[in-house]
């Protein structure tokens, strides 16, 4: 474990790095015979709130929304209770708060730099000192917590960009042996926020894949490196990968205690759905690029816990900005090989300023048209590509969904307000849905991004409610949707008759349900939303 911990920390100093299907309580919403009203008042509610067409029920709830805009505590609570389906951007490691980071770090008796707060293997060397001393050492504990977060920082401590992505080489020791903690953290708080559903980025490998790439030499025919990596031992990574999986999903329902007869015992995160997406890191080397692409490619076929690719890590460092292009050509090329395969892309998270006006241009067109992203990571400079407008309706036509991270746009790029293209791909009828991207380093949640899309993107709760409607019609689970139209979320024939409150459900519609598991998480999300709304 030592030696695997010291190989992982190596990458993270070096590139400074990135940052459970309960099916019985998914099936829930839709078993036929649901508790009944503990009240006749209840009742009553039940029965006026059936007589009520959605549009009624969400006009009177988009009221009570705006009466609690007058109080910043009243707004918040009322966004924590309101369901907000999934959160597709969403950066393990990076998502864990500092505090918690801490307890690992003093767990494995890891060293800490007093002055840069980096975490090191034991023994401790001069001006270095075991990170359990933070348990007796407020003024420790404090400048940890700021170091590995954007707690404390402002623009007059320097780059919000640079503080951000420093803190990862940090503490990215802190969370190795501790990924089943990792996933618990993530599900309970994603369970107290009404969040239902989880896509989370997840270095599965260890990022194996990495040092594997070292035993190849570039070659500028893909199929043919493609064919050596496979003949040369790759499957062994993906297996490992597979079974890191497995194993961190199983600890996380131990810590949770979802396998407890008594169901009471069981914490609110093993309510949660989890579903991962391999995070390929693009500042590396071509070769290791491709590496990391082809097992993230190889892992989503074959583990279904496993679900798409993505590549992460800043733009605007230099081997991701010079090697953008060729990046898109391998992802077009390893599609060809593995179309059934999702592609979720990290592209526009960058801001004039950061990189030159030319680089402003490409990183959205080449990730839709050349990488097949399904969806967009952040895609903030969308209105400095070129032809943005007909970019806007190409991605509204072909359905493609921007991944908006408010938090994080404004701390790492300073984008929010007007300045935040929110607005843009809303008009242009781009499916957009909030996200919270790293969470842990941002020292927000997902309630605090629902705020600000309220508070600082002037959004109506019916703008909100479509949000979190799209994050599960554009999660990567399979089945057919729930929708004939999920623009205007018109429920499929065999449903059209049914609500997710009703004593009964029909048989085609039951019978529906049990074959989409996409379908089970926006039945469950409705369910959600019609028990919320009847609160007003």
């Amino acid at each position: 474990m030592r030696g695997s911990r010291a190989r992982v920390v190596a990458i993270f100093t070096v590139i400074l790095a990135l940052t459970a299907l309960s099916t019985a309580s998914t099936m829930q919403a839709f078993r036929d015979t649901p508790a009944r009203p503990a009240t006749a008042a209840a009742l009553a509610a039940q029965q006026r709130q059936a007589a009520e067409s959605p549009e009624a029920r969400t006009e009177r709830t988009e009221k009570a929304m705006e009466a609690a805009k007058a109080n910043t505590g009243a707004l918040y609570a009322f966004l924590r209770e309101m369901p907000k389906g999934g959160d597709l951007h969403n950066h393990d490691v990076g998502a864990v708060y500092a505090e918690t980071m801490i307890k690992f770090a003093s767990h494995d008796h890891l060293c800490v730099d007093r002055t840069t707060m980096a975490l090191t293997e034991p023994p401790c060397k001069q001006g270095q000192v075991d990170a359990a001393t933070s348990n007796t050492d407020p003024a420790l504990y404090r400048d940890m917590i700021n170091a590995w977060s954007m707690r404390d920082w402002n623009k007059a401590k320097g780059s919000g960009h640079d503080h951000f992505f420093d803190t990862f080489p940090k503490f990215g020791l802190a969370n190795q042996g501790h990924m089943g903690a990792v996933f618990a953290e993530l599900a309970n708080r994603a369970a107290s926020e009404n969040v239902q559903y989880l896509e989370l980025m997840t270095t599965a490998d260890n990022a194996e894949s990495i040092g594997f790439a070292s035993k190849f030499q570039w070659n500028d025919n893909f199929s043919v490196m493609r064919q050596q990596m496979l003949d040369g031992g790759l499957q062994k990574i993906v297996d490992d990968a597979k079974k890191n999986l497995a194993d961190w999903d199983a600890q996380k329902d131990q810590i949770l205690d979802c396998n407890d007869a008594n169901v009471e015992k069981r914490q609110p995160g093993c309510q949660v759905t989890i579903r991962h997406i391999y995070p390929v890191l693009r500042a590396f080397d071509k070769t290791q690029v491709f590496a990391q692409l082809l097992l993230a490619f190889e892992l989503a076929k074959q583990d279904p816990m496993d679900v798409a690719v993505n590549m992460v890590q800043p733009e605007d460092w230099l081997v991701p900005m010079r090697d953008f292009h060729l990046h898109m050509r391998m992802v077009n090329f390893l599609h060809e090989q593995y179309p059934e395969v999702h592609i979720t892309l990290h592209a526009g998270e960058l801001a004039p300023g950061i990189v030159p006006p030319e680089g402003l241009r490409f990183h959205i067109r080449e990730s839709v048209e050349i990488g097949h992203a399904e969806r967009i990571g952040h895609g903030v400079d969308i209105m400095y590509e070129d032809h943005p407008h007909e970019l806007l309706a190409e991605m509204a036509k072909r359905n493609i969904l921007v991944e908006i991270c408010l938090t994080s746009n404004a701390y790492i790029l300073g984008i929010k307000g007007k300045a935040h293209p929110l607005a843009m791909y809303l008009k242009a009828g781009v499916p957009v849905a909030l996200a919270t991207d790293d969470e842990g380093v941002s020292r927000s949640d997902m309630t605090q991004e629902y705020e600000r899309a309220v508070l600082d993107q002037g959004l109506d709760y019916t703008t909100l409610k479509k949000m979190a409607r799209n994050s599960i019609e554009h999660a990567f689970l399979p089945g057919e949707s729930l929708w004939s139209d999920a623009r205007r979320f018109v429920p499929v024939h065999e449903c059209a008759t049914d609500h997710p409150r009703n004593a009964t459900i029909s048989a085609p519609c039951k019978t529906f349900l049990k074959g989409s598991k996409k379908a089970q998480q926006e039945w469950l999300l409705e369910k959600k939303f019609a028990d919320f709304e009847l609160k007003f």
